[in-house]
């Protein structure tokens, strides 16, 4: 306590005479037996090093006296009322006045020593950097199901969907410059809040660098919810790829309903049998579910773009080959082959002297044709409407 007390002052004579150069927030929700520690080698970290900063921690509703222990430490408390990882960090962000922002848990998991790296990084021209922790993880620091599967599949989604190239995800301390926070635009209030940033950083083609860092086992009780958690990561990463959670499951869903159902049309037997009625309605289902969840795919797309100001040259190649007229002409087309082929069942029925109709194939096919047909008219009527917001 004497320790964090007497290096206050020079600390905060710095900050002022000018605006701190380093800013670190620290998160904090009943953290009592840990907080004055983290504050103190936050601290005792930028005296060391000559970095005049700060450090500000979120309380998150402690009631455990973490604030006062803050205080008492030298840290800076501001308060957000509303609970959840991502709210302690926007407050604190919002709070922090630093040019550099170095963020870290309040539980002694990660070495407050390392700030000076962190910066080093910034001041050479990164925008956001972050810590590696896979390779220097000490015994009994993280549990096996996160160490060998959470983190790496949920890493694994991370950088396939998002191409992001980081190598452990969801490490807790990391550094960046104060002025990105206004293109990041970050707003997620739980602990997917660490997907986000990365994830907005590499959508806005930051310079993101990371390094090897330690990390220790954890003091206090953690408040980690390992499957809620887990899956809220995983939801948010599907909900912002539009491609992955709706355009290629629904493309593979139509690609292989049309196939099914065009064998059954053609008779053309597969792995030594004929298919018949039943297997062509399972085709014809997919074909439908999978064209309608790619047109929600598409509209998706289309709202990141036009609404919440989301790079997508992707879509913005697709915008600029295919027109609305486009997919009108298609989905009529496809439409008008659907009506076709039930004329075409019309004229066998009446040939037949309006007698005994067994031409089931044929209508299933009609009908989806026709059903497609109208998903893709009228999908295309609404990309072009949401269109309407685009800016020129």
């Amino acid at each position: 306590m004497n320790t964090s007390q007497g290096l206050q002052a020079p600390v905060a004579h710095r900050a002022a005479e000018h605006p701190p150069l380093v800013s670190v927030v620290i998160p904090c929700l009943n953290e009592a037996e840990t907080i004055t520690e983290c504050v103190s080698r936050a601290l005792d970290a930028l005296q060391s090093n000559d970095l005049p900063g700060e450090v500000v921690v979120a309380d998150n509703g402690s009631d455990d006296g973490s604030p006062e222990l803050a205080t008492d430490a030298g840290a800076r408390v501001i308060h957000e009322p509303r609970r959840g990882y991502g709210s302690a960090y926007l407050a604190g962000f919002a709070a922090a006045r630093g040019e550099y922002i170095v963020m870290a848990d309040a539980d002694l998991t990660y070495d407050f020593a390392e700030i000076p790296r962190f910066v080093e990084q910034l001041e050479e021209g990164a925008q956001l950097v972050m810590g590696d922790r896979m390779d220097n993880i000490h015994p009994g620091a993280m549990p096996w199901l996160h160490r060998y599967v959470g983190n790496p599949i949920l890493t694994g989604v991370l950088n396939l969907f998002f191409r992001t190239g980081v190598s452990d995800a969801h490490c807790g301390m990391r550094g960046f410059r104060r002025d990105i926070l206004p293109v990041l635009d970050l707003r997620t209030t739980g602990m997917e809040f660490a997907s986000e940033m990365v994830i907005r950083a590499s959508k806005e083609h930051l310079d993101v660098r990371e390094f090897p860092i330690e990390y220790h086992p954890r003091g206090g009780e953690s408040k980690l919810s390992s499957f809620r958690d887990g899956w809220r990561h995983l939801r948010f990463l599907l909900v912002h790829s539009p491609t992955w959670l709706f355009v290629i499951p629904g493309t593979v869903m139509a690609a292989l309903g049309a196939l099914i159902a065009l064998l059954v049309v053609l008779r053309i037997d597969v792995f030594g049998r004929s298919w018949d009625l039943h297997t062509m309605v399972a085709g014809c289902l997919m074909l439908i579910i999978g064209v309608q969840v790619v047109s929600l795919g598409l509209c998706a797309h289309a709202y990141g773009k036009y609404f919440m100001g989301e790079r997508d040259p992707w879509f913005d190649r697709m915008r600029a080959r295919f027109k609305l007229e486009h997919g009108l002409l298609l989905g009529g087309i496809i439409t008008l082959g659907g009506i076709a082929l039930g004329g075409v069942i019309l004229g066998i029925w009446i040939d037949r002297d309006f007698g005994t109709l067994s031409e089931e194939r044929l209508a299933i096919l009609a009908a989806t044709l026709i059903i497609v047909g109208l998903q893709v008219f009228f999908s295309s009527f609404l990309l072009s409407i949401l269109g309407l917001r685009r800016r020129s």
